[in-house]
Formats: C-alpha cells, structure tokens, sequence
C-alpha cells in the first residue's frame, strides 16, 4: 500500500497543467467569480463577489438580480394560453388559475384566454396587455394581391351559368351548344367532360360551367365566391313560368347578376313565347321590344333553331359589361367541383378568373393546399398554362377543396402550408358560427345603431295567392328608415336553400301554413337562421311593424318535442279515427298541441286528445316506437302524413 501511494506520487508532474496551456489553444483557463459576474452584468460590487458580508447583511443570489417590473404586456394573437401568459407578465401559472377561479373560469395550464379575460387577470396584477397581432400569412396573400392598372387588363371570355325549371330543356341546350361548337372538326369528338367547357363563336370564346343550377349558384356565393358573368334563364314556350324559374330568377338577382332569356321549345305545337314573355313582367324582366333592358331569345334546343343568335348576344352583353383581367400576375379564381379520384388523387375542376396557372404553380384553396402537376382542358388536352375565364382540371392538391372556394398561386410552398394551417385553427376556434341573419326581436336595436337599412324577408306559403297578398302587405310597411324587402318568395316547404339565402343576405324567414323540412330545420337552427310561422295575415304585419317600431316582445316561443309519421290509418267504434304512428325524432306527449302536415303544409292544428301504445293510454312516447294517435275534433288523416308535436314557453322577461 505505502509503495503504491510512492508511485502516485513520483508520477506527478507540477509543469503539465503548464504545458497544457501552452499546446492546447482551445484550453480555457477557470474564470473567477468576479470575471464572471461582470461578464453577466450582475453589476456585483468586489464585496459582493468575494462573498463578504456588506454592512452586516448577507446578501442572497435573488438579491444580486435586480428585479423586473412588467407594466406592458401584448398578445400577438387572438387567443392566449394560460402558460403563454404566464411569460408575457411574468406571474406564476397557479395565482393565474386562482385569478380565473374567482372569475368563475375553471382552467388549466394549457386553456386559451380570449383578449378580454387575459386582460382582465392581468389588469388583477397591475399590467396592462395590450393587442399587437403578428402579422399573419394570410395577411402576406393579401399583400400580394395588388390591384391591376388598367394598361394590364386585357378582354376576357364571358363565363355563363344556364338556370331554370327542372325539364325545361337546361341539359338539352347544354348538349347541342357542346355538339355544335365544342366537338365540330374534332377527332374522336370530346374525350372528357369536367362540368365547364369552352366554345368558340365568331372566334371568341364563351366558358359555360354546367352546374346544377341555381343551387351550385347560391353555395358559390355563400362562400364569397362570385363565379358567374351572366347568367342564362330557360323558360319552356309551352310551360311557362314554374317555381324554380322564380327561384332562379330571385337568386340570380340577389347575385347581382346580367339575365337573358333562352325560350327554349319554341319548336312545340303547344308554345307560345308572347305569352312567357307577359309572364316575365311580373318578375321585372322586361324584353328588349317592349322597351325594357332583358334580352329574350326564341330558341329550339332539339332542332338548334336561334342557338346562334342566343350565343352571338351573350357577346353583345359581354362587350357591354367590359370584362377584363390581367394574365400578366399570378392565378386567382374559384373551384367549380372537386373530388378524390383512387387513381389520380385529389382532382379539381377550376376556373381561372384573373392571371395565368402555370404547371408546377404552388395553389391554395381553401383548407388544401398543392402543387399543379398536370391541367387538363374540357377537351381532355394536357395543358402547360390556362389564361383567364379558362375552366381546368387542376391534380396536385394534397387534399380534397370545398366547391366554391377560393383558389391562389402562392410564391412557394412554406406559404401555401402557413395559410392553411392558419386558416384549419381559425375554423377550429370558430366552430360556432355566427350568423348574419337579423332576427325580429335585434332589428330595432340595429336600425338605432346603423347597421340594418333593409328589412330582408324570404316569405313561403302554402298557395301563390298567400304569398303575393303577404309579399304586397309587407312591403307596404317600407319607411323613410328602414325598407322591407322580399329576395325570395314561392310555394312550398321551408328548404334548406331557402336558409342558405337567409344566410347570405341577412334575412328573416316566415312561413305562412308551411313548416321546414328536417333539413331545413337543422341547417336554421346550426346558422342561427330566424324562422317565423304564420296562419293569420294580420299577425306577421303586426309582427314586422312592432319590430321596426322596438315594440316586439314576444313572450311565448314554441319548442318542438318531435315528429312522427302516420304509417296505418284505421277506425274504432266509439273512439273515431286512430292513426297508427312511428315517432321519427324526439317525443310525442300526451296533451301537447300538434300540427298534421301534409307534404309539409299545415292541414290541422290542435291538441293530440290520446296517445297509446298497444291498448294502454301513455303520457309520452320516444323515438323508434310506434303509438297509436287521435286528433281533437279532426279524423281527416291520411298515410305519410308527419305529426308535429309542440309545446309553448313563457320566455322570462
């Protein structure tokens, strides 16, 4: 042991830390504490660093740090969590939670805070947050989208939506403008065909999108898009004016789009063009020959009669309304469809409306983003670049984009990820839509504020002469502030395109003896869609009148319990007519009232005298059980029809 001990210490050599300094360039020589003191700005007096006592006082490694006071905080976003909070005003995690707990706020570490509760905790520690939203790179889109001098606009191709009533001939000229213009000269004629297409006239071209109507129409527009030029309405010689011509006619005008008139069958024993012309009076299209502003076309969709002459005023118009665009920047435009095809991925059919889309482009459109790997035209031909009003077949998305939506070439491809991922958590956040329709009950506190000058209404009844009696009444009620307007009206159900318009334009519906369809009612009560139901004229002018005077308070609300269907209809001695029921949704109760509807048309309301199920009376029945139904003082029952169950509440004041 002692010998080892000898060794370890004849091996010992003073000079190698020495020599080690002097060969080694990168060995770092200890530093003291007061070099790195200084070297960190502690600002430590010699005292402090040699750990003497200073005036009788030990001072601790808190004390050394000067502390700092936050007086202003900011958030760079909308939201804020809990824990980023804690950074921005330099306060422990858990006094913010106790701060939020007396709030009434129940949260944890990872909750996100809207502005005004984040400011209020920290207002709760004597720091004022402030908002100073970071620049967003959907902000860096917009930048980019600078407006186009008029030396940079070039003419355009006009794009047409052709609208109507069902087998009205929509399809059939559809067909023969594709036959004639598209396939003529063409080998093999048209390879594919990806709903827009492009014809030739007097060697300018005309870009129809072959859409289902007035209904790919209103969803465009219901996600800000507007992809039509002018829109082209078929009326049949020998039908006249139908409930979709109406509807078509009201959505193309709440678009603000051009009209003409395509009377079509004109080839028919039966057709009388003067006659749909008097028709369309009434919905303020006016021909051209009785002194109005509507161009009317005779045509013949089977024998191609007046085709040319439809064709060469769409033209006409089209050099009136000057429709320009810039090829010279970057693509924007909208996606008309979109699917996911096993072979080929996720495919779109878009149309270019201002710029030139490149191969290789990086596009964004709505939630999905992606490289053009290859355009297709509506002939089937590879295309490298697709000038303005040009309809394509776009592969390369990474996901699949919504109809409707907005599509951009974006600079690359971190871009294009940014955008999208901002916009997937804005909708995220915002999974509660809010809804600009006007309800009756706010519309004089807007009008006191400025926002409402138009009084929207879509008004739907059971016959046309309810809706022209209540359309007429109602719009008498238009003032010097405010002006009630009706931008649909027709025959029927509540659809669930009526809603959508609702939506779009901020209007309030009413009903007069029609109820909604289970679509319907979903799609009002997700958008926060006011629907009011009337069987007394006088009811919905008072209505209407209260509410632009600040004197409707309504007191009672009905609150539906459920559906059912009549599915046997059978009579019982000494009971009277039984219907035989299978409750679809929700419950029927027992002395609740009820409504029997009939293709959604009220037939009877009143109160359900007896509900049973087998041969015992129930207070109540749920979904999926059958029950048999009798009605007060009403046995007029048939199968299909729905049985409508409701109470009313008494709304606190």
């Amino acid at each position: 042991m002692p010998t080892v001990e000898k060794e370890r210490v004849s091996n010992y050599d003073p000079n190698k830390q020495l020599r080690r300094r002097q060969h080694d360039p990168e060995h770092q020589p200890t530093k003291n504490r007061k070099q790195l003191a200084r070297e960190n700005g502690y600002g430590m007096d010699d005292d402090v660093v040699r750990g003497r006592r200073k005036k009788g006082r030990q001072l601790s490694a808190q004390q050394m740090m000067a502390p700092i006071k936050i007086e202003t905080a900011y958030m760079t976003a909308e939201t804020i969590t809990v824990r980023d909070l804690t950074e921005r005003i330099g306060k422990p995690a858990a006094e913010i939670i106790k701060k939020l707990m007396l709030l009434g706020i129940m949260a944890t570490i990872n909750q996100e805070l809207d502005f005004d509760t984040a400011s209020l905790v920290a207002s709760e520690f004597g720091v004022t947050l402030e908002m100073k939203l970071d620049k967003t790179a959907e902000d860096a889109l917009v930048a980019e989208n600078v407006e186009d001098s008029e030396e940079e606009l070039q003419p355009r191709p006009p794009v047409i939506t052709i609208m109507g009533h069902v087998d009205h001939g929509k399809t059939s000229l559809l067909d023969y403008i594709r036959k004639s213009k598209v396939a003529a000269g063409e080998a093999g004629g048209i390879t594919q065909h990806i709903g827009a297409y492009t014809v030739s006239v007097n060697g300018k071209q005309i870009t129809f999108l072959d859409t289902p109507g007035h209904e790919a129409f209103t969803a465009m527009r219901a996600r800000g898009t507007q992809a039509t030029d002018i829109a082209i309405l078929v009326v049949a010689a020998d039908d006249g004016v139908m409930p979709q011509t109406i509807e078509s006619i009201n959505h193309a005008k709440a678009a603000k789009c051009p009209i003409i008139v395509a009377i079509n069958k004109i080839d028919k024993p039966g057709a009388d063009p003067e006659s749909v012309k008097q028709e369309l009076t009434r919905y303020e299209l006016v021909p051209e020959e009785w002194g109005g502003d509507t161009i009317m076309v005779p045509v013949s969709a089977h024998t191609g009669e007046g085709v040319d002459d439809l064709l060469e005023n769409v033209l006409l118009l089209a050099d009136v309304l000057e429709l320009r665009a810039n090829p010279n920047r970057k693509a924007r435009g909208v996606i008309i469809e979109a699917k996911l095809d096993h072979a080929r991925g996720a495919v779109a059919t878009a149309l270019v409306q201002n710029g030139t889309l490149h191969v290789g482009d990086m596009v964004v459109a709505g939630n999905a983003y992606g490289r053009v790997r290859a355009m297709v035209s509506s002939r089937g031909e590879r295309l490298k670049n697709a000038l303005p009003s040009t309809p394509v077949e776009i592969i390369g998305f990474g996901g699949v984009p919504e109809a409707g939506d907005e599509f951009m070439a974006v600079a690359d491809e971190k871009l294009a990820r940014q955008v999208v991922e901002e916009r997937a958590a804005k909708q995220r956040a915002s999974m509660v839509k809010t809804s600009s329709a006007s309800t009756l009950e706010d519309l004089y506190s807007k009008l006191e504020q400025g926002e409402v000058k138009d009084l929207n209404i879509i008004i739907k009844a059971d016959v046309q002469g309810s809706v022209e009696a209540v359309k007429q009444s109602l719009e008498k009620l238009s003032n010097s502030e405010v002006r009630v307007r009706t931008i649909h009206s027709g025959v029927g159900a509540v659809t669930e395109n009526d809603v959508m318009l609702a939506g779009i334009d901020g209007a309030t519906i009413i009903g007069f003896n029609v109820r909604p369809d289970a679509k319907a009612r979903a799609a009002a009560e997700r958008d926060g869609i006011d629907i009011r139901y009337y069987r007394v004229i006088y009811q919905a002018i008072e209505d209407v009148e209260k509410a632009m005077k600040g004197l409707l308070a309504p007191t009672f609300r009905e609150n539906v319990l459920g559906h059912a269907e009549v599915r046997n209809v059978f009579k019982i001695t000494g009971v009277g007519m039984v219907a035989g029921c299978y409750v679809t949704d929700g419950k029927l109760q027992r002395g609740a009232q009820v409504r029997l509807l009939r293709d959604n048309v009220v037939v009877y309301e009143g109160k359900l005298s007896s509900l049973q199920r087998f041969k015992d009376a129930v207070k109540e029945v749920a979904d999926g059980y059958e029950c048999g139904v009798c009605l007060e003082n009403f046995s007029d029952v048939k199968e299909g029809d729905v049985v409508e169950c409701f109470v009313m509440e008494e709304i606190p004041r």
